[in-house]
């Protein structure tokens, strides 16, 4: 059953079109990533959806509700962690959650938050002694404090280290285990595959696909690519007699062979005739960065 309904957003500042047509929904109980470069229109889709923007034309319906008109009722079933946000330097922890928590008609229990989002030992900690990741836990303990249906999540690991950034995406998980619909925006691949059930890709302020994430993979042409240092000097032209090789390239030391079907076992038979051995090979199976580059026609740091 969706939850969020968006249908045909269009929205310009100035002479700029950000968004043109977006349409998408979301269902109860899944995690929805809007993927997409920087300026392709995420984070003002987000903001049409949390009744912060108003859009020039289309709909936007969360939990059976326009945003546009009952913005009140919204804020007891939506929580945002906003992509930009910050609190009060000597705000301790503690205080900012009983002071959200009065913003609720029937808050959550702010003590057990902090526990699950592992702040209980920095609950007089000020704001401004948090390191990035406990700042990004606290400002989803502030999203969660309304008990929400819904909970958009624009950005949230920006900044982070690699483990703070797992770390965050367990946090994510447990929060859909506890019923609650996620809503997050990203242009990290690896976190959209690891999260999300469904993807929206989002470039020039258009929604370009919209699939699971093998689903969005499997639209390419699932090449392969095999990696490997020849422990002897090979002409890449000489892989290319298998049928199923389709292109082979020096890279520095390395050669990188593409192609189709049983790929790995047509280039060791080729080696294994010219006496070469591979070493450090690796197989690459088609990724989520190649669908979106075969999306877009570019890659989502352009």
């Amino acid at each position: 059953m969706a939850i969020i309904e968006v249908a045909g957003l269009v929205k310009h500042y100035g002479d700029h079109t950000v968004l043109n047509g977006v349409s998408f929904t979301v269902d109860q109980g899944e995690i929805f990533g809007i993927l997409g470069p920087n300026g392709a229109g995420k984070t003002t889709t987000v903001e049409c959806i949390e009744g912060l923007r108003v859009p020039d034309a289309g709909s936007v319906r969360v939990c059976d509700i326009d945003p546009r008109r009952d913005d009140d009722e919204l804020r007891q079933l939506l929580g945002a962690q906003l992509q930009t946000s910050a609190l009060p330097d000597k705000l301790t922890v503690r205080e900012a959650l009983e002071l959200y928590s009065s913003f609720y008609r029937d808050p959550a229990d702010w003590r057990e938050l902090i526990e699950v989002l592992r702040l209980t030992d920095k609950a007089d900690a000020q704001f401004r002694r948090l390191s990035g990741g406990q700042q990004q836990r606290l400002s989803i303990a502030l999203a969660l404090l309304g008990a929400p249906r819904v909970a958009v999540l624009d950005e949230l690991t920006t900044g982070l280290d690699p483990q703070a950034r797992r770390d965050t995406w367990d946090l994510i998980e447990r929060i859909r285990d506890r019923g609650v619909t996620i809503l997050m925006v990203t242009h990290f691949m690896a976190e959209a595959e690891r999260l999300c059930d469904r993807l929206a890709v989002i470039d020039s302020g258009r929604v370009v696909a919209l699939d699971t994430p093998a689903g969005l993979v499997a639209r390419v042409d699932g090449e392969q690519r095999i990696r490997f240092r020849p422990s002897a000097p090979l002409d890449p032209a000489a892989l290319t007699v298998a049928p199923e090789v389709t292109t082979a390239m020096s890279a520095g030391e390395q050669l990188v062979v593409t192609g189709v079907g049983n790929l790995l076992l047509a280039v060791t038979t080729v080696l294994s005739q010219h006496h070469v051995v591979a070493e450090d090979l690796r197989v690459e199976q088609t990724s989520l960065d190649d669908a979106f580059v075969a999306l877009t026609g570019r890659s989502i740091e352009s």
